[in-house]
């Protein structure tokens, strides 16, 4: 057990009985674009499950990561916080790494296990390789995946052994992972785990290997999209989701279950995938590497055919997570993420967040940004700053006309990097 102050359970309030805590499902993949689904305004790539959940469902307009790029981006979901809180701001782990996510720091899977849930881990972690840094160290019962990238940086580590290894557990269960396989696996393994658990509250986190390059489809999907190689990618997904929601229906679990399916980033610029109408990719602080697509679900609580603009972040996915399990955090944690429970079930409900820090890089290739509301800071030289009601492109700066506000957010965002601990702790492989 974790050594940090006690959880408590929460166990009084009518809608907090063991009847009402939902299932949560968290379907995270890896670089999708915000303009990657139909549902989104893709008409190259068929997703008629995703576009159906977001039918069933709430469709977010203005969900944001806290990073552009792996690593920092799961660390903030995982923890509420922001990744230099944990020392992973920067940068990417590669295999060798020997730093990751600290066991101290209290996960959604940690708030999940204290308030009885079963607990599965599935696909990608990226947060830490050695013991005590991996899912079943973080408040996760089971695992099963490849906890790295597939690319080259990564897959070359593991040449010598047969290749980069699936584990379940702890134990090496296959050798090499092929990128073609690996929606499928995982969507099997999820499938049995919601089987397993189908008798008692249980929070399921599946990390799909997709779309992150190098991107593959299993044989059924291949040639089957408007958007060559990368679509088939998307539609597997599209499939693996489907076959997931439907599962829910035929054991009876679709109302008492939340599924949120969402991406870690924004596209790679070397992939077809697209952000669009927004500007820039995974690598950059535009919104085009923040904010990513995200469907909320759970049939007769978070209301039907309704699309959200509310501004809200990955940040408030654990205290959102410890409400819905009836978990009470420790009162010295520092979260940097709100409750949001009141926008997933009420059509006129606000948002709590109003502001958001990100960074990418170091040194020459730093990049920042600070939001407030509407308005979008990014800290270079000169400054742009974007009134995104108006501007969602990014398009227009209007930095010259606005010095108040420039300035204004150029202090929160020196309050936020110092507070944060932002820039300390760069991954080894970051220049």
């Amino acid at each position: 057990m974790k050594s940090a102050a006690a959880i408590f359970i929460l166990v009084t309030g009518a809608w907090l009985h063991a009847a009402d805590r939902p299932n949560i499902i968290y379907i995270n993949c890896d670089d999708l674009g915000y303009g990657d689904l139909g549902c989104y305004g893709a008409k190259d790539i068929h997703t008629p499950n995703l576009d159906r959940m977001a039918a069933e469902g709430t469709r977010f307009t203005d969900f944001s990561v806290a990073s552009p790029l792996c690593t920092p981006s799961r660390a903030a979901l995982m923890t509420g916080r922001y990744p230099g809180r944990s020392g992973l701001a920067i940068g990417v782990l590669r295999p060798d790494a020997t730093n990751g996510l600290d066991h101290e720091e209290i996960t959604l899977a940690d708030a999940a296990k204290q308030a009885g849930y079963a607990t599965g881990c599935i696909g990608k972690w990226h947060l830490g390789f050695l013991p005590g840094m991996r899912p079943m160290d973080q408040g996760f019962d089971s695992y099963y995946g490849v906890l790295h990238n597939l690319d080259h940086f990564e897959t070359e580590h593991f040449e010598k052994e047969g290749g980069m290894p699936i584990l379940r557990g702890d134990t090496v269960e296959k050798r090499p992972a092929v990128p073609a396989e690996m929606t499928g696996l995982y969507t099997d393994e999820a499938l049995k785990f919601i089987v397993a658990h189908r008798d008692k509250p249980f929070f399921l986190y599946l990390g799909h290997a997709m779309p992150h390059l190098p991107f593959d489809a299993s044989p059924r999907f291949k040639d089957k999209s408007g958007r060559g190689l990368y679509g088939d990618v998307v539609e597997e997904l599209d499939d693996s989701t489907g076959q997931i929601l439907e599962k829910l229906r035929s054991l009876g679990l679709a109302e008492k279950t939340l599924v949120i399916f969402t991406s870690d980033n924004g596209p790679e610029r070397k992939t077809p995938g697209t952000a669009f109408p927004l500007s820039g990719t995974k690598h950059t602080v535009y919104e085009g590497g923040l904010r990513v697509p995200c469907l909320a679900w759970w049939p007769s609580k978070v209301p039907a055919n309704r699309v959200s603009e509310a501004f809200v972040s990955t940040l408030d996915v654990l205290p959102t997570l410890a409400k819905l399990t009836g978990t009470i955090l420790p009162p010295g944690l520092k979260l940097d993420g709100s409750d949001i429970t009141s926008v997933l079930f009420d059509e006129k409900a606000h948002s709590p967040r109003q502001r958001l820090y990100s960074l990418y890089g170091l040194k020459k290739n730093r990049k920042e940004s600070m939001r407030e509301g509407s308005w979008k800071l990014h800290l270079s030289d000169p400054p742009q700053l974007f009134q995104l009601t108006n501007d969602l492109s990014e398009s227009s700066n209007v930095a010259t006309s606005q010095p108040e506000i420039v300035k204004r957010l150029t202090e929160l965002a020196r309050s936020y990097r110092e507070e944060t601990n932002a820039l300390k702790n760069p991954a080894p492989n970051v220049p």
